[in-house]
């Protein structure tokens, strides 16, 4: 059974988000500071993680920091406020892979952990194939079988959803995306009205393939459309 850490300080909040995984088949453990989250994940071994960004002891981002800075690379989805946008960006840079604002919706937060299961292989998701072993595309060479990423026979670490988006991009090389494509595609949802989250992992994947980020030649902006891959 697919395991859930949810991490929140509000009991209330707890007690609704463990009652509606619980129900849609995931096994649920439970934190309610950030130390405790750190420990359950180094402990339980989680699949993936729904983190408060405002929590006793150690907050979300440090939370976040703290298991990235230490090789674990476990999904996570950060729960904030409506007005924390920048927190959320930090987020979004320090590794965590989505976001659902306060107050949500339990089944949006469900959709949101299904998705990300299915990106990772753990569900099945029709929407992004890994049928071919290998990719070439220019200079970056895709190994699905390994999950490893190579440019200019380089090897480069990437999280998961880098590793998806960069491997939509290569799929669709030469074509221009949207950025709703991309989320649909590659998030495996859709995202309205909020296109920051594709836009910070752009960012990230350049500072990892581009010779020079700040004038990429690979992933170009199409201004007012979304991205394209040219090889």
């Amino acid at each position: 059974m697919t395991r859930v850490l949810v991490v929140d300080d509000e009991k209330s909040i707890l007690k609704l988000v463990e009652y509606n995984l619980s129900q849609a088949g995931f096994e649920v453990v439970t934190a309610e500071n950030g130390p405790q989250a750190v420990q359950f994940v180094k402990s339980t071994n989680p699949d993936i993680i729904v983190l408060d960004l405002m929590l006793p002891g150690m907050d979300g981002l440090q939370v976040c920091r703290t298991l990235r800075m230490d090789g674990i690379h476990t999904p996570v989805i950060m729960l904030t406020a409506r007005d924390d946008e920048v927190d959320r960006i930090i987020g979004l840079e320090l590794g965590a892979d989505d976001y659902v604002t306060k107050p949500f919706s339990p089944r949006e937060l469900v959709a949101r952990v299904r998705a990300i299961l299915r990106r990772l292989g753990q569900q099945p998701d029709e929407r992004v194939e890994k049928n071919d072993k290998e990719l070439q595309v220019g200079v970056i060479r895709i190994d699905t079988g390994k999950h490893e990423v190579y440019v200019r026979d380089e090897r480069i670490e990437l999280t998961s959803r880098e590793f998806d988006l960069l491997f939509y991009l290569c799929r669709n090389n030469g074509n221009v995306l949207s950025r709703n494509q991309l989320l649909e595609n590659v998030w495996g949802y859709d995202y309205p009205g909020d296109t920051r989250i594709v836009d910070v992992h752009i960012s990230h994947l350049r500072d990892k393939v581009e010779e020079n980020p700040k004038s990429p030649e690979i992933i170009k902006t199409i201004r007012g459309v979304g991205y394209k891959l040219t090889p």
